[in-house]
């Protein structure tokens, strides 16, 4: 007899504390963040939002991601049954000065955000030569 596993339903965690000017859930999109050597990459999950309904600022040192989704519903129609929550999108980040915030780079496709966070010269990993005495 094979042992059995319980899957648990994920749910989208929903931001709390924020007043919006639309009547909309907004969800914190999942990220995934991996630091190389000559950048960080960021990758949100965003489904339904492309290039048109994403705002991406930098003020000071915060990053902020909003991605606006409208319900995909034919006029004169109601959705009578939904598995999964409709709704924006909204994660900030504070950035440290390792960040050339002037070379920072976003694409999305297919609902899929990548970011690019170029580091500064500065916070580049340097090679130190070792001469013989």
């Amino acid at each position: 007899m094979a042992d059995t596993v319980d899957i648990e339903k994920k749910e989208a965690q929903t931001t709390d504390g924020t007043e919006h000017t639309r009547e909309v859930k907004v969800y914190h999109p999942a990220v995934d963040i991996v630091e190389k050597e000559k950048e960080i990459l960021l990758t949100a999950d965003m489904p339904g939002v492309d290039d048109k309904s994403i705002d991406i600022t930098l003020d000071k040192n915060v990053l902020t991601i909003y991605g606006k989704v409208d319900p995909n519903v034919p006029q004169q129609y109601q959705a009578s049954y939904v598995e999964y929550g409709i709704g924006d999108y909204r994660r900030s980040f504070t950035l440290s000065e390792e960040i050339d915030r002037q070379r920072i780079e976003a694409t999305v496709k297919n609902g899929v955000l990548k970011l690019v966070l170029p580091k500064a010269e500065a916070a580049k990993a340097k090679k130190i030569e070792v001469r013989a005495a």
